[in-house]
């Protein structure tokens, strides 16, 4: 399974939290059992599902600061799971080029969302990607 294919995986598994509101170890234990998943894919679907999950009101945040014009609760919910994974990289996993993030955040949109959807998760995570080296920089 390629990188690209466990981060589909992981992007399902952060959706269904955007609807719980909690992580499910069982979906988890069960995408992990069900899938012929190397030891690498494992550990990083499993780094940003916790780490979404664990990080949920910063990305969040972070998410809304760059909504153009949406509150995050009006953003669809699928396009929200695209965000959540992508900001989790962005922040959180230097190894990963932002480029990837976004690129792969945009293939994510045009897969399992609207038409508009991949500009529209391109722009936001640009600013993303502005308020992080922001903060680097800062911080």
């Amino acid at each position: 399974m390629s990188r690209t294919e466990a981060r589909e995986k992981a992007f399902c598994l952060i959706f269904e939290y955007l609807f719980l509101k909690e992580k499910n170890e069982l979906t988890l234990n069960e995408l992990f059992s069900s899938e012929d998943l190397s030891e690498e894919n494992k550990n990083y679907i499993a780094a940003v599902y916790n780490g979404v999950a664990d990080n949920f009101d910063y990305l969040m945040k972070f998410i809304s600061e760059n909504a153009e014009g949406f509150s995050a609760e009006r953003i669809y919910r699928v396009d929200m799971g695209i965000l959540l994974l992508a900001a989790y990289e962005i922040f959180f996993m230097d190894e990963i080029p932002y480029k990837v993030s976004c690129n792969e955040a945009v293939e994510l949109a045009k897969v399992f969302s609207t038409d508009k959807s991949p500009a529209y998760i391109n722009g936001v995570l640009a600013g993303l990607i502005k308020e992080h080296a922001k903060e680097n920089t800062n911080g």
